[in-house]
């Protein structure tokens, strides 16, 4: 890791880099602040309206908020998902493998009708056999 930052910041000053961590700050905190007026703003919108719940305050959304990122935001805590060190099991058996659905649009143009069909005609079939 200390390979990566030495790369990254090859040929920079230490004001540079320096600016780079309070500008980095500066930038998460109001990404933070702002997250939390949004969903105190919809939800002080919507859910009194809807469901006739209290409103919130600040502090209130943004425990909402990072309560809401634990339990179904995922399981990657942060890092770089693509490294081998650190895929986690989660990433395994939660989000998927969407590499298989490069092949959909081949296997639609090929079997998909076809298959569509003859499951339709089993349908129809079974349902004739019923009656």
């Amino acid at each position: 890791m200390s390979n990566y930052f030495k790369h990254k910041m090859r040929g920079k000053s230490p004001g540079e880099i320096i600016g780079m961590i309070i500008f980095g700050g500066i930038f998460i905190t109001g990404l933070a602040i702002l997250f939390g007026f949004i969903i105190m703003w919809l939800w002080n919108w919507l859910m009194p309206m809807i469901f006739g719940l209290t409103t919130l305050t600040f502090w209130e959304a943004a425990g909402i908020f990072i309560l809401a990122k634990i339990l179904i935001g995922g399981c990657n805590f942060g890092g770089d998902s693509s490294s081998k060190k650190s895929k986690s099991k989660c990433k395994k058996e939660g989000k998927g493998d969407f590499s298989k659905w490069k092949h959909y649009d081949d296997f639609w143009k090929e079997e998909g009708n076809q298959a569509y069909q003859a499951y339709i005609e089993r349908l129809t079939t079974k349902a004739e056999d019923n009656d």
